[in-house]
């Protein structure tokens, strides 16, 4: 039986239009990035099949350090953590 929903470490679901945080790199250093998740797939490319998310940063870092750009951005969805759920559709 496939998997057919994309979890975070926790057991919640990363969906469409969810927050996140992730590691991100500054210099030598390590801080938390909070993004909106913008796509959900995968990478085979390595041999094994990676999740992956396609995110735009808001802008809220952990660390002293202002980010300098909020580009969309491609990571992995091995350490992220939904922080909020989006929005439920009404049903109709």
């Amino acid at each position: 039986m496939a998997r057919d929903r994309l979890t975070d470490f926790t057991g919640a679901e990363i969906r469409v239009g969810a927050t996140i945080a992730y590691p991100t790199r500054r210099g030598n250093r390590v801080r938390n990035t909070e993004a909106i998740v913008l796509e959900t797939m995968s990478d085979r490319s390595t041999g094994r099949v990676v999740p992956m998310l396609k995110v735009r940063p808001t802008g809220r870092d952990s660390g002293f350090i202002a980010r300098k750009t909020t580009a969309i951005r491609t990571v992995s969805a091995e350490h992220a953590v939904v922080i909020q759920d989006p929005e439920p559709t009404p049903k109709s």
